[in-house]
Formats: C-alpha cells, sequence, structure tokens
C-alpha cells in the first residue's frame, strides 16, 4: 500500500510510542491472533489486517527501525528512502524471523507465518464456545444438559475435499503446492524479494476444477447441533467447562477444536453458595426454642436433618454440619452445611400473653443475661474514671 494510504504502525498494533517491547510483543500477538488467515480462510480483509499487523512488528520491534520510523516516519523504513536498501531489509524473505518464531510460539506449532506453513498439512479445528443455565441443584448434583452448539463440520457430501462428484484437488501449477508466490523487484537500491499468496489457488497449494456445490470448494459447512454434555457436580456459577474435541472438524485431516461452556446457576431461595462448596441458610427459632433448645429440621440439598439446637442459643450463632455441603466434582470430598440462628421476636400478643411475659421476666435477675450485665458494667466502669 501507498506510504499516504498506511495507518501509523502504533496505532495498528494499539500501543502508544512509549509502550514497552513487551507490550509491543502482547499488543501483536493479539492483533495477530485476530486476523490470522488460518483461522479466516478466504477472508480477503483478515488477510490485509493481518499483512499490516505484520509489518507494523517488523519495524517496531526491531529497536533500529523503530527509531528511524519514530524520526522520519514510513520513509524511515521505506526502502524507496533508505539508502543502500537497508531500511525493509527485513521483508525481503517475507517478513523477518523474528515475527515467525513468535507466530510458531503462539499458535503452537500448529500455525506459523503463511512464509513457512504448508498449506496442506493438517490443521485443528477452532475452538468453539457455548453458554448453559443450571438450576442450583442441577449445579450441585450434576447433570446431563443440552446444549446448542455451531460449529464446521467436515462436508457430507465431497468428506473434506472440496471437490465434487468424487473429484479431488490438483497441485497448482502457479505456487506448486506451497501456496505462495516469490516476487522479485529490481531497484537502484538492489534486489528484493517478497513472498505473498498465491491468487490462482488463494494460498491453499491446490486447486478444484469442479467445487462441491455443498461447501462451495472449502471442504467444511457451518452446522448447528444440539449435544448432550456432562456437568460434575459442584459446578458453579461463572465457570467454563472443557469438552475435548467438540469444537470444529480439523481440515485436511487435523484434529477437531474443543467446546468451552460458559455456565450460569440460577440463585436458590433458600440456599447460598460459598467458598464454592459450602452451603448456607438462615435458620429462624423462636424466642421460646432459643431459650430451651429444641430439636428443629434442617433443610439440606440432600433432604431434611435432625439437629439438636442448645439451650441459651443467640441470635446470629453459626453451626456447621460437616460433609453436608456440595460434592467436589468426581471426587467423595463434600463442603460442608451451615446454618446461622436468626431468633424472631413474637409480634401481636393479647393482653393475657404480655401479662405472662411480663411474670416471666420480672422471676429473671441478671444472672441470666451475662452479655446484658456486662455492657452495663462496662458502662459503670467509664462514667467512674
Amino acid at each position: 500500500m501507498a506510504n499516504e494510504n498506511k495507518r501509523d504502525y502504533y496505532e495498528v498494533l494499539g500501543v502508544d510510542k512509549s509502550a514497552s517491547q513487551d507490550d509491543i510483543k502482547k499488543a501483536f500477538r493479539k492483533q495477530a491472533r485476530l486476523y490470522h488467515p488460518d483461522l479466516h480462510p478466504d477472508d480477503k480483509e483478515a488477510e490485509a489486517k493481518f499483512k499490516e499487523v505484520n509489518e507494523a512488528y517488523e519495524v517496531l520491534s526491531d529497536a533500529d527501525k523503530k527509531a528511524k520510523y519514530d524520526q522520519f516516519g514510513f520513509a524511515g523504513v521505506d526502502p524507496n528512502f533508505s539508502a543502500g536498501g537497508g531500511g525493509f531489509g527485513g521483508f525481503s524473505s517475507g517478513f523477518g524471523g523474528g515475527v515467525d518464531d513468535i507466530l510458531n510460539a503462539f499458535f503452537g506449532g500448529g500455525m506459523s507465518s503463511s512464509r513457512q506453513a504448508n498449506p496442506n498439512a493438517p490443521r485443528r479445528g477452532e475452538d468453539i464456545e457455548a453458554s448453559v443455565t443450571l438450576s442450583f441443584m442441577d449445579a450441585c448434583k450434576g447433570c446431563q444438559p443440552s446444549v446448542r452448539v455451531t460449529r464446521m463440520e467436515t462436508c457430507p457430501d465431497c468428506h473434506g475435499t472440496g471437490a465434487a462428484g468424487g473429484g479431488s484437488r490438483t497441485t497448482c501449477p502457479d505456487c506448486h503446492g506451497t501456496g505462495q508466490v516469490r516476487v522479485s523487484q529490481n531497484t537502484p537500491f538492489g534486489s528484493f524479494t517478497q513472498s505473498s499468496r498465491c491468487s490462482r489457488c488463494n494460498g491453499k497449494g491446490t486447486i478444484i476444477d469442479n467445487p462441491c456445490p455443498t461447501c462451495s470448494g472449502r471442504g467444511r459447512i457451518r452446522k448447528t447441533t444440539t449435544k448432550k454434555v456432562n456437568m460434575q457436580p459442584g459446578v458453579y456459577d461463572g465457570a467454563q467447562t472443557r469438552v475435548r474435541g467438540e469444537g470444529s472438524q480439523g481440515i485436511n485431516g487435523g484434529a477437531a477444536g474443543d467446546l468451552y461452556i460458559n455456565v450460569r446457576v440460577k440463585p436458590d431461595p433458600l440456599f447460598e453458595r460459598r467458598d464454592t462448596f459450602d452451603i448456607w441458610i438462615e435458620l429462624p427459632l423462636t424466642y421460646t426454642q432459643a431459650t430451651l433448645g429444641a430439636k428443629v429440621s434442617i433443610p439440606t440439598i440432600d433432604g431434611e436433618v435432625e439437629y439438636e439446637v442448645p439451650e441459651g442459643t443467640q441470635a446470629g450463632t453459626v453451626f456447621r454440619m460437616k460433609g453436608k455441603g456440595v460434592q467436589k466434582g468426581s471426587s467423595s470430598e463434600r463442603g460442608d452445611h451451615y446454618f446461622k440462628i436468626n431468633i424472631e421476636v413474637p409480634k401481636g400478643l393479647n393482653k393475657e400473653q404480655k401479662e405472662l411475659l411480663q411474670k416471666f421476666e420480672n422471676s429473671l435477675d441478671e444472672k441470666n443475661y451475662k452479655k446484658r450485665q456486662g455492657f452495663f458494667d462496662k458502662i459503670k466502669d467509664r462514667f467512674k474514671q
């Protein structure tokens, strides 16, 4: 592209001039993954953006080129402006090794820059995402919900070859199966050679005389399907689980990608989960139950459990039932069940009830109210000072 049509390299990577090399590298990785041709086959716009990102990184990752660019702009790194043809020497072989090294490391060897990739090599399918909403109890106990997913699958008519009627691909005569062509240009400053995607086969290295009408020669089709997935006990709100091999199917015999499921769990009106595997509830007791003690039924995720609340139980007291919480995945370990005491003060008493309550209150003395006695003792001590 002409210099006047180029975007500023810092703008391309989304960084400012004060960015460190680590920041520049991180920004490049993010942009490279976003526009990589392997993720966007036959997408010319993504291909152009990918080249733009590579070009920007090739300059900004090189201290010498970056300094020239900061001082002179595009003229400082354009070979047509640079004496001796040294400006963009890294592009003479279709981008420098630094870019290739990062792409290889970033994409795990499965995706490399277009200069090195074999267009006919097996390629892993893309990972996909789906969402599922579970009830509180299903999340605690585990379940097998149905999830709607959209993924790329091998074309059923051409079986992934892209050719109609049982045909096959043939090696592209222009690039000889490499998917790229090299163009040399002689200038007053020297000879420059650059690799570019073969226009005849669109970088695939092979051509099809009679493309499959079902997949338009791509070998894969987009399909939406419903799958049952296994949710282990204890899955929680906001979790993401992976189902191996249920993503998009691969290309040229490559492995399938993975399915990532984002989990949402509906709240429960009675139970609350804390620390992932513990269950909490608030248990209302009457004044008499808390004073005299009582045998009460505690609701748990496994049903009701009898529990003996001791006499003199105070509001806010927390009791624990060990191992009555949520199961931790496929293990036999479980969280605990906690219940917090909430003492309900009676309302709407009639005259007789009030008199009885007052008679009961009059029968008590300070020793029956330890907290109250301690509180007033502190007040007396304070005012004696």
